[in-house]
């Protein structure tokens, strides 16, 4: 028998690390390979760690409601085999170091084995020009600041990290001069515990979305637009197409998302920058080649975000599917990292619970989100002057002010409302 090291595996787009939220699997338990040995909650979705060979489990590492870092020592099983095998870099996982390590000996550490100075290098941090800069900027010393990245190299999001958790350096206090919205937040006060009180601790896929919403909003500056569309034409043309799915015995019925999928595509082809991400590193503005549309689903763990890629290549029944497919994974939790990454639009929609507006908060890192609000019949005066009844909704669009002007995010929405209130525009926009 032979002892197998199994660390984290790489989880995509950057992620770096994941909260521990469930394990499958105890020390003595025999496993087969691709069986489930944990479930790994992300800042995108929870997903499935399995285990790449068959055994038995040694012994499990983390508990659930840590945190674990990719390559981290996961889980110790003992396999098949002549000879011991180990994971590269065996060691103890970080979760696990010895408290009294401070995060400078650790990065030096790091940076010493990538250089092969010895000891000589023990002073040096390993971190890129921008991630230095932008700590000097706010009086940080890099080495007191844990690295998340390769090697412990520190990353843009560990000096975030620090300027959010009120970290300076010891001898220097961040420049008076800097922005208000870039100083370090002081902490937030406890709340004091009365009679009959329950907390219920911020964790899994809510303390995910929580981060999101909060680096979304001290990043991005919002700004809000709402405008109301007459959806009667569309209401009609939707009743039709699906009477004509039923008499063709298919199965698939169109709900109004494909058509509000279908304008903001059209819509983005006229305003291209609104089909964007922000990179914050490099400070540009990454205008994105391909349509893919997230769509907000809410899920029994909070708000998850599919994403539709090429939503433009796509048909109306085939984005209907889509759709309905991607609802369902979320809310099985059964979503693949894939399918939750390389969004560059999202469209949230509350249904006939959407009230009348309302301003959401932008999926960072993409710069403008659109709110889909209730449809209901309201009085509207028509072009001879009568008082009419028409099927009313609301849009409204939330865009990073920084690289989204008012006209453009305005000019963008009546795009998207001329393609809702006349939708057989929609055939002739279609690729």
């Amino acid at each position: 028998m032979a002892i197998f090291e199994f660390k984290l595996p790489d989880l995509g787009e950057g992620v770096q690390e994941g909260e521990l939220v469930k394990w499958h699997v105890k020390a003595g338990d025999m496993v087969k390979e691709d069986q489930t040995l944990a479930e790994v909650m992300t800042d995108k979705a929870t997903v499935t760690v399995p285990s790449p060979k068959a055994g038995r489990v040694v012994q499990t590492h983390g508990k659930e409601g840590e945190m674990a870092k990719v390559h981290q020592l996961l889980a110790t099983l003992e396999i098949e085999g002549a000879a011991p095998v180990q994971a590269s870099g065996h060691g103890a996982p970080a979760a696990h170091a010895a408290p009294s390590a401070a995060p400078a000996t650790a990065g030096a550490i790091a940076a010493a084995a990538a250089q092969g100075n010895g000891a000589q290098a023990a002073t040096k941090v390993l971190a890129t020009p921008l991630t230095r800069r932008m700590a000097a900027e706010h009086g940080l010393n890099l080495a007191e600041i844990p690295g998340s990245g390769p090697q412990g190299r520190v990353m843009k999001a560990d000096v975030v990290a620090a300027l959010e958790g009120g970290r300076t350096t010891r001898n220097e206090v961040a420049p008076a001069a800097a922005p208000a919205a870039q100083q370090a937040r002081p902490a937030a006060p406890s709340v004091a515990s009365g009679k009959g009180d329950e907390r219920i601790p911020l964790r899994g896929l809510r303390k995910k979305i929580a981060e999101k919403m909060v680096r979304s909003k001290f990043t991005a500056p919002h700004f809000g637009f709402v405008e109301e569309v007459d959806c009667t034409a569309i209401v009609a043309l939707r009743k039709r197409l699906n009477e004509t799915l039923v008499n063709a015995g298919e199965k698939t019925k169109l709900s109004f998302l494909p058509f509000i999928v279908k304008a903001v595509v059209a819509a983005m082809k006229k305003y291209p920058h609104v089909n964007a991400n922000m990179d914050e590193a490099a400070q540009e503005l990454v205008v994105r080649g391909e349509f893919n549309i997230g769509i907000a689903v809410a899920t029994p763990e909070g708000l998850t975000v599919p994403v539709i890629k090429n939503a433009d290549r796509l048909s109306l029944r085939e984005l209907a599917e889509e759709i309905v497919r991607l609802s369902t994974a979320a809310r099985d939790r059964k979503l693949k990292m894939e399918e939750l990454t390389g969004g560059t639009f999202t469209i949230t929609s509350l249904g006939q619970t959407g009230g009348i507006f309302a301003t959401p908060i932008i999926n960072h890192p993409e710069v403008a989100i659109m709110g889909i609000h209730r449809m209901r019949k309201r009085p509207a005066v028509d072009n001879n002057g009568q008082v009419v009844v028409r099927e009313m909704m609301n849009v409204s669009i939330s865009a990073d002010h920084r690289v989204i002007d008012g006209q453009v995010a305005a000019d963008f929405v009546y795009e998207v409302i001329k393609y809702l209130e006349h939708p057989d525009m929609l055939f002739l926009a279609m690729a």
